[in-house]
């Protein structure tokens, strides 16, 4: 299935590095004009020139911390007002070194903001928006850890869980509608992430750790083949599927009058 997406301006958060930058790049050279947003005003003046003088598409620039309610709320109303955005890309995000147990409260306080709060405030912007404009596509990084959360130490991936779930919840929500979602599902991807995370990537495999490039690449060809869900490491995705379906039969078990019979528990018939 191939889906033509529409051109217009593309907002992309996290912008002047990694996932961000390459989002930023391969969007213009897709025919998008960008709004680049990110807190390092120089790094973005510098990236917004570059892709100008690369690929001749406008970027402008929109220096914000998402960190901070003033941040989000600044991007969440030009999304709101400026009719030329029609697509998304929700990559700005922070990760926290360690277990819970003994972490800096404020640093995981300062992770949920970001990866959780922001990024909500922004897709409910986006998806009101789009809806109202008839058009308009939501792309939401998420992470695989929010697969296998049990792999990994701390709440980065109950940050990425929820990632997930809240775009899932928007998919069913706007299915059949003018606004697409897509939700993108990386693994390990070279980039700042791991020294801002405190993360020493010389110790992973190397076969498990994937480019920027070539995870953006997927997914914007993912996006455009019409995918909701994409995980750029899984050879086939039948394996996602599988996961859903089981998922979804427990449906008729998960709320009922009674707990199940293995508690012991005997109704109690009142007058």
């Amino acid at each position: 299935m191939s889906t033509d997406l529409p051109r217009g301006t593309a907002v992309v958060t996290g912008a002047s590095s990694g996932i961000g930058r390459v989002y930023a790049e391969k969007l213009a050279r897709r025919g998008y004009d960008l709004l680049l947003v990110a807190r390092d005003r120089n790094r973005l003046d510098t990236l917004a020139a570059a892709i100008a003088a690369a690929t001749g598409r406008n970027a402008e620039v929109l220096a914000a911390d998402l960190g901070q309610p003033d941040g989000v709320e600044a991007v969440a109303a030009r999304i709101a007002s400026d009719d030329a955005i029609i697509l998304l890309v929700n990559n700005a995000g922070m990760g926290t070194e360690g277990p819970v147990v003994g972490a800096d409260a404020g640093k995981v306080d300062a992770m949920v903001q970001l990866n959780v709060a922001a990024l909500t405030r922004l897709s409910v912007a986006a998806v009101n928006a789009f809806s109202g404009r008839g058009r308009g596509t939501l792309v939401n990084i998420a992470s695989v850890v929010a697969l296998v959360p049990e792999a990994f130490l701390g709440a980065y991936a109950g940050t990425k869980a929820y990632v997930l779930a809240f775009t899932q919840s928007l998919q069913s929500e706007l299915k059949g509608g003018p606004v697409r979602v897509q939700a993108v599902v990386p693994g390990y991807t070279m980039t700042e992430f791991f020294d801002r995370a405190g993360i020493d990537a010389k110790a992973l495999a190397p076969e498990t750790v994937m480019s920027a490039e070539d995870l953006v690449e997927a997914a914007l060809r993912g996006l455009e083949a019409g995918e909701t869900i994409t995980i750029p490491s899984v050879p086939d995705m039948a394996a996602w599927q599988a996961v859903v379906d089981d998922r979804m039969s427990m449906a008729p078990v998960l709320s009922r009058r009674r707990p199940a019979a293995r508690y012991g528990l005997e109704e109690v018939v009142t007058a």
